[in-house]
């Protein structure tokens, strides 16, 4: 079990700290706003209406001894970054923040965040490659060249193996493993032998270029 501090409990902070404790790590989290704090308290360990920004109260709170702090304020951006000042002078381990743009996100880093997320275009991004592609289900960024992607086999892959197909030299694209399309069997690391269904989902990471070429291919 690890243990998190949340501040900002809007719809992203209320639903990040309530899917950490769910998963069962210890979840405080801190809001001035008295309704947004009334809203998480049965979802978390502890709710507390306080104001982040008082370097004195998160001392008192003893922030430095939890594993990772999220500060998923991002429309007052003084806030955020003198939260994220103050957690990283305190001691905490990690510090993820929420940015509203790439301005405030590359201020944060420098500040010394750890992680920095973009909810709202990560959120699109991953709505227009399902638009853009029947095949992409969907993906994880890792970086601006690199993609973790849940890809729907294309019809042309059906009854082939994995050494026929010859992915990885074809679409530079490697298959960490498939999943049946009834959700039922996951093959992990499958070998070259291994036989593609109608159906079948891979869970595989490449370069988002090889991604792109891979919505030219057709059924």
């Amino acid at each position: 079990m690890q243990s998190f501090v949340v501040i900002g409990l809007g719809r992203f902070g209320g639903a990040v700290a309530a899917e950490l404790y769910r998963l069962g790590h210890e979840v405080l989290a801190i809001d001035e706003d008295e309704d947004n704090v009334k809203r998480v308290s049965d979802h978390v360990t502890h709710a507390m209406v306080a104001d982040a920004r008082d370097e004195a109260t998160l001392r008192s709170l003893g922030v430095r001894n939890f594993d990772c702090g999220i500060v998923a304020i991002a429309d007052d951006i003084q806030a955020s970054i003198m939260i994220t000042i103050m957690l990283k002078e305190l001691g905490m381990r990690q510090v993820v923040c929420k940015a509203q743009d790439e301005m405030h996100g590359k201020v944060l880093e420098k500040l010394g965040a750890d992680r920095i997320v973009f909810p709202e275009r990560d959120m699109g991004k991953k709505l227009a490659q399902s638009l853009a592609s029947k095949n992409i289900i969907d993906y994880i960024e890792l970086s601006k060249e690199y993609s973790i992607v849940e890809l729907a086999s294309p019809a042309v892959w059906a009854d082939k193996t994995l050494g026929e197909l010859n992915i990885r030299a074809k679409h530079g694209i490697t298959v960490l493993a498939v999943r049946s399309q009834d959700r039922k069997h996951l093959t992990v690391s499958p070998n070259a032998d291994h036989m593609l269904q109608s159906g079948d989902v891979l869970i595989s990471v490449g370069l988002n270029k090889s991604f792109d070429r891979l919505r030219l291919l057709k059924d």
